[in-house]
């Protein structure tokens, strides 16, 4: 007996950092694309007539095609993770992002095929899109429905990583790329290695067919469903039982997400194209700095995700939203002073600021709903705060600054997102709090009656 908990403490270990592993190169595929985006894309996928402006806003726009497949690979995969599993899901994700990202890098130029580039182009964006709209809450859930009682937030934070940990290793494959070579072969064949190395993936949804187990909390649903004799194709659809029975709590989640993806994707994404065309800032300093501000993101998310379980999720979550908010208009002066030390603090500390959003975030939607419904729940309202929130900010942002002329718009842009935020998680937090009251005083009224 004194060995299991050890075997059970090693065993969800295992599974946490597997699933962290998972969404680290899950959103490596994903970002790689972003940072393609800002970088090359633009002048190798678009015809070479449109002017520099057209050409990065027509390169977003694919961009934001991933967002918007989201939320259907959300509702897609959470209704096969509900009914089948978690594990199932999780590796048809990987195996989707894994075989799209590596045929981005083998996709034929404009110069080449005309048209059809960048067509073929949206089409595999879509196809990221809705991989990663699955992913999520395949690797979540894995995680926290295995967490030790009282520590859903920590081990739920395992997973956040793979975000900071993803863009990591796709500004390192650039930086490379782009280091190691010329200017002139990078852009004709150097960008298409980051998306080759997207080989890991497929190998990780192997792996994790092999050698991960299912969420314990979805075994035991799947046992009492088979008690009952009520099996997953005679269930009844979750993504229709959750949006008739918690569509609110959906839409608040989403509103809540809002913040966190706009300001992430202005810091991590749009950045990039602004630093090193107004700025004319090196690209080697924007993916440095980029790269230094997600490494300090992963010991605060870690951090503010094991202080949830101690204090509470949704205190945090909020001031996360304040703090970033405020922040926006520090990071522009910041960057704009056109130093290492002003551009790293800027994007480091705008990520931590973003990190006490995310960090707590996965436990907060995965407690919102029932394990029978939780996978399409809790993924429908991050795709919806994805979608809102992060598919269509670099073009926004980079919309707002050509008409303003002034960074001032996106700052006010960015602290807009967190004012929305910060009304959804303090509804939430309140409806939460009312249902709690609730049920302790049916509970306490219920032991007084038996009493009697």
């Amino acid at each position: 007996m004194a060995g299991k908990p050890a075997t059970d403490r090693g065993s969800t270990i295992r599974l946490a950092l597997t699933s962290m592993g998972a969404a680290g190169v899950e959103w490596y595929d994903f970002f790689v694309y972003g940072t393609a985006a800002a970088l090359v894309f633009p002048h190798i996928f678009f015809s070479p007539d449109l002017s520099p402006l057209v050409a990065q806003l027509a390169a977003f726009s694919t961009f934001a095609v991933g967002f918007i497949a989201r939320p259907l690979g959300g509702v897609v995969f959470g209704h096969f993770g509900d009914l089948h599993g978690r594990k199932k899901t999780l590796v048809a994700a990987l195996l989707t992002m894994g075989v799209s990202t590596l045929l981005v890098g083998i996709l034929p130029t404009y110069q080449s095929v005309g048209a059809a580039a960048p067509l073929a182009l949206i089409f595999l964006r879509f196809v990221q899109g809705f991989a990663v709209g699955g992913q999520w809450g395949a690797a979540a859930l894995i995680a926290i429905e295995n967490a030790p009682e009282g520590r859903r937030g920590l081990f739920g934070s395992f997973v956040q990583i793979g975000v900071p940990a993803g863009v990591v290793l796709a500004n390192i494959a650039f930086f490379l790329s782009d280091g190691l070579m010329s200017r002139e072969a990078f852009e004709a064949w150097g960008w298409r290695i980051p998306f080759l190395f997207s080989l890991v993936v497929i190998g990780l949804a192997l792996y994790v067919q092999l050698r991960m187990e299912e969420s314990r909390e979805f075994e035991k649903l799947a046992a009492k469903r088979k008690a009952e004799g009520v099996e997953g194709g005679r269930q009844k659809s979750p993504i229709l039982e959750v949006i008739a029975s918690s569509w609110g709590q959906i839409l608040l989640a989403g509103g809540a997400f809002i913040a966190s993806n706009a300001c992430f994707y202005v810091i991590i994404t749009w950045v990039i194209a602004y630093g090193t065309t107004t700025l004319a800032l090196s690209r080697e300093m924007m993916l440095g700095c980029i790269m230094f501000g997600s490494v300090c993101m992963i010991p605060a998310l870690i951090f503010v995700a094991h202080l949830s379980d101690r204090i509470g999720r949704y205190g945090i979550f909020r001031l996360g939203c304040i703090m970033t908010g405020i922040w926006a208009f520090a990071f522009f002066p910041l960057l704009e002073m056109g130093t290492i030390l002003g551009v790293g603090s800027a994007i480091a500390i705008g990520l931590c600021f973003v990190a006490m959003m995310y960090g707590p975030q996965a436990a907060l939607f995965a407690e919102l709903f029932s394990t029978e419904v939780r996978y399409s729940g809790a993924t429908l309202g991050y795709q919806i705060g994805v979608l809102l929130g992060g598919g269509f900010t670099p073009m926004i942002a980079t919309a707002l600054f050509a008409s303003s002329g002034t960074s001032l718009s996106v700052a006010f842009y960015m602290a807009a997102s967190c004012v929305i935020s910060v009304i959804c998680v303090s509804i939430l937090h309140w409806r939460r709090t009312r249902e709690t009251h609730a049920q302790q005083t049916l509970t306490s009224v219920t032991a007084g009656s038996g009493g009697r």
